[in-house]
């Protein structure tokens, strides 16, 4: 068993044992709204369920520089975004997303996604999505002080709407093979939904 004492390594050493790791990792594709009225999209694997009562996700974004990205930017400056699950179906259009463009540059235009209306918030959702989730900003925590300056911008949303493709959704519960979701693991490798077993949790 090797022993590493993180303090030790540099920060992208750090990155890849815990990509590497923490596998596989559900995608958040996250859209946002600027101050110019621009839809903002990327995907973010640094994501999970917070709490169901009220329903809450978290979402990790990393600062460049000690620079918010984009959508922590635009979410805490107008309290909402859209969390959408990433499946097989558009999952090259959500990596193309990943490209830094200027603030001002609509990556959701660049993967020639289609914008839909949200029902409770003001950020556009994304219509390919078969799963996504209207959210208001709960918290935004800077967090990884180093030198004073954060290394990221933990998001909690508190999920304000839901929209289910009738193909995923059955009576209350999600169809996670119809769904086909995609998961992260490290570099360029991605998984798909693979072989599903059950295990009885003691009473």
């Amino acid at each position: 068993m090797q022993t590493i004492d993180p303090a030790q390594l540099s920060e992208r050493d750090n990155y890849k044992l815990l990509i590497g790791s923490i596998v596989p990792r559900p995608i958040a594709f996250v859209t946002t709204l600027s101050s110019g009225g621009v839809v903002n999209a990327a995907p973010y694997s640094y994501f999970n369920i917070v709490s169901s009562s009220p329903p809450m996700l978290s979402v990790s974004a990393q600062r460049k520089n000690g620079e918010p990205k984009d959508t922590a930017r635009n979410a805490m400056a107008t309290g909402q975004f859209v969390v959408h699950i990433s499946d097989e179906t558009y999952i090259a259009q959500i990596n193309e997303t990943a490209a830094s463009l200027p603030p001002d540059e609509s990556e959701v235009v660049l993967a020639g996604l289609t914008p839909v209306a949200s029902s409770k918030v003001a950020v556009p959702g994304i219509k390919e999505a078969r799963i996504r989730m209207e959210c208001v900003l709960e918290q935004a925590i800077p967090l990884g002080d180093k030198d004073g300056v954060p290394a990221c911008d933990l998001l909690i949303g508190r999920v304000v709407q839901y929209h289910f493709d009738s193909v995923v959704y059955n009576n209350g519960y999600i169809d996670a093979e119809a769904l086909k979701p995609v998961s992260r693991l490290a570099g360029n490798t991605y998984a798909k939904l693979g072989e599903l077993f059950e295990v009885e949790r003691p009473g």
